[in-house]
């Protein structure tokens, strides 16, 4: 049997709730040392939020304002507003090489894990280039 994303995925993620702000999810993956967040709501994944989607929201090439701007957008815009919804998922008893292949080709740095509607993890770059780190070191 291949490897399944279950031997690789990081368990309980860091979560966000869509109402939150962009400020508690910005300091929330800092904390966890994580560039993305599953957005849950009545314990249902409804969304991703990457670190590209809060740049995105604070540092708009085409809007010219003052610093203390970004402070308000991220204490007032919420992670409903800038997460995408109904993100991509994988279950827990997948191929890594079919995650691997799935993210390489939409460009995805994470996907999170449901397994029968409940979330249960996320596998991430990191998480692939570790495996791979060790499946190298084990070879002579």
């Amino acid at each position: 049997m291949p490897p399944v994303v279950e031997q690789i995925m990081s368990r309980d993620p860091a979560l966000i709730a869509p109402d939150d702000s962009l400020r508690v999810a910005m300091e929330r993956m800092r904390e966890r040392a994580c560039r993305r967040l599953p957005v849950v709501e009545n314990g249902k994944l409804i969304g991703i939020l990457s670190d590209r989607d809060v740049r995105r929201a604070t540092n708009s090439p085409f809007v010219l304002r003052e610093r203390s701007s970004d402070d308000v957008i991220l204490d007032q815009l919420t992670v409903r507003a800038c997460m995408i919804p109904n993100p991509l998922t994988i279950t827990s008893r997948m191929p890594i090489v079919d995650a691997a292949k799935m993210m390489r080709d939409r460009k995805i740095g994470g996907l999170p894990v449901v397994d029968k509607g409940i979330l249960v993890g996320i596998v991430t770059e990191t998480d692939l280039l570790n495996y791979l780190i060790r499946v190298l070191e084990t070879q002579p």
